[in-house]
């Protein structure tokens, strides 16, 4: 594959030492004791599957009420093999919710999960991120704001932004990673009037792809290894729970929500027959105008809207969704590959809601902000120093030391900022993600002759992770709002951020205490 002008500037910027780092992280996985490559499926052998949908257990007014329980169950993942999960109401990954725009979402998260892990030995605490949501910090997944097994906590979200794929996943402070990878995450989807205007695939024909790799030890069980707080890279790829699934489809469009709920890995996704992917949305919402491009990059909790059209082939014909594995990522003989689509025959009335409209959203308010002289600009910088994941020097102990008080900023409520980050860390690429805002990326530039690059042209829409590749330097704008109090920014690569990879901000003053305001409760839980 061609080299982007951009990958190739990083490229040359990682010739030598660092491009030692992903070799070493390579052979140290595969040391570990995994499942023999003769005992995992073949691609595209295990039937597709979509996640259920969560219903509510009571509708009052504007309000739906959801009763979700986190606990441990086994299920069949690699045939032949019991494979112990954690999930919401049981399900691997978690059941889509979907709500209206502005109606509020009431969700008890109920922790039944084991006293311990059962390999890494720790207590899963859990603290539930609705990842793209505008909540109120008590109700943001604060990583200290945390409940045990044997407690239960209510999330209440507004569901005020734009049409958008989020999701709800782990937060839990220093256990994100592992609780996050034995299952702890799910879709969660927004609908609003525009959206249901346009004449988009919907229906069985809104499909959401959540992208997530693992490792297997010898008895079938989930194997964590976090490359010594480098990263997970597992030799499995998985698409909604499933293997390298086989979807079967029609020959018509075909909208795709994109999530990659990988612990570390990150993906450059393209069909190989050639065909162009078309972006509509990214994390926050529609884009202006369709996009269509070979390839996209999905870094740590990114999500894209793609549509495929199918009626392009022939009925039987296959198509694969590639991986062509950025750099830095631990490849294996079948990571290149993500899941396969088969064309099957057409079914009557096929063919409404089919089409691609020329315009989307040209009113996202983030997208039509400019930086001016007059802006508030801050330098982010994330590194490693001293066997620390660092962002401006600092790291979450230090948050914790001074009593949750210490800000990477302190904006004002509505304010509107350009910060430009820095990925001085080597041969990394951190996606980091911003809580409650969402925010425009205005420009990349390489970090060896100072050369601007131009944002990719799918993430011209609303973004709430933004990949920093190795030795880039971004810069985006936002405005801070509509909630005020702390909120988090981290890497998403969970391993990072597990290892303090993380500050906070204080939007305004006068913000609930996000550890105090709504605490978790011991079992038994009131009706809701």
């Amino acid at each position: 594959m061609q080299l982007s002008r951009r990958e190739a500037l990083a490229f040359g910027a990682l010739t030598g030492g660092a491009l030692l780092l992903p070799l070493e992280r390579s052979v140290q996985a595969a040391a570990q004791s995994r499942l023999a490559e003769s005992a995992l499926p073949a691609p595209f052998t295990a039937p597709f599957a979509v996640p259920p949908t969560a219903k509510p257990v009571r509708i009052a007014g504007n309000t739906d009420f959801y009763s979700m329980t986190m606990r441990e169950q086994s299920t069949q993942i690699i045939p032949g093999f019991r494979t112990r999960i954690w999930g919401y109401n049981g399900s691997f990954p978690g059941p889509t919710i979907d709500v209206q725009q502005g109606r509020e979402v009431y969700a008890r998260h109920i922790n039944q999960l084991p006293a311990t892990h059962a390999h890494l030995g720790y207590t899963p605490t859990t603290s539930v991120h609705l990842h793209g949501s505008a909540s109120l910090p008590q109700f943001d997944g604060y990583a200290n704001d945390i409940t045990r097994p044997g407690a239960w906590k209510d999330y209440r979200y507004p569901n005020i932004q734009d049409g958008r794929t989020l999701w709800y996943h782990d937060h839990g402070v220093h256990h994100t990673a592992p609780n996050v990878y034995m299952g702890l995450a799910g879709m969660y989807r927004v609908f609003d009037p525009l959206g249901r205007s346009l004449p988009l695939p919907q229906g069985i024909y809104d499909v959401p792809l959540i992208i997530s790799d693992a490792l297997f030890d010898t008895e079938g069980q989930l194997l964590f290894d976090d490359g010594d707080q480098s990263g997970l890279f597992g030799d499995v790829i998985l698409v909604n729970g499933r293997p390298w699934p086989l979807m079967k489809v029609q020959p018509r469009k075909y909208r795709f929500r994109l999530l990659n709920a990988s612990v570390s890995r990150s993906y450059r996704l393209r069909l190989d027959s050639g065909e162009p992917l078309v972006v509509i949305a990214t994390d926050g919402g529609f884009t202006d105008h369709p996009k269509s491009v070979d390839s996209l990059i999905l870094s740590g909790g990114e999500r894209y809207e793609v549509i495929i059209d199918f009626a392009k082939y022939r009925r039987g014909e296959r198509i694969v969704l590639e991986n062509v594995n950025p750099r830095n990522n631990v490849r294996y003989t079948h990571t290149d590959k993500i899941m396969a689509f088969e064309v099957a025959r057409s079914v009557k009335r096929a063919n409404t809601n089919n089409s691609i409209p020329d315009v989307l959203n040209p009113d996202c308010a983030v997208m039509a902000l400019e930086p001016t002289p007059e802006m508030t600009r801050r330098t982010i910088s994330l590194d490693r120093q001293g066997g620390e994941w660092t962002i401006n020097e600092l790291t979450w102990q230090d948050v914790v030391d001074t009593q949750f008080t210490q800000v990477l900023a302190n904006p004002g409520l509505n304010d509107v900022e350009v910060w430009e980050i820095q990925n001085d860390s080597g041969g990394w690429h951190h996606p980091l993600h911003i809580h409650l805002v969402d925010v425009k990326v205005l420009s990349r530039e390489i970090d060896i002759d100072g050369v601007l690059v131009p944002a990719e042209h799918y993430e011209e829409g609303p973004k709430d992770v933004i990949h920093i590749g190795e030795n880039e330097r971004v810069r985006v704008i936002t405005k801070f709002g509509p909630q005020v109090g702390r909120y988090m920014v981290h890497c998403h690569n969970l391993v990072h951020e597990d290892h303090d990879m993380m500050g906070q901000i204080e939007v305004g003053t006068g913000g609930a205490n996000p550890m105090t305001t709504a605490p978790s409760q011991p079992l038994p839980a009131p009706p809701l």
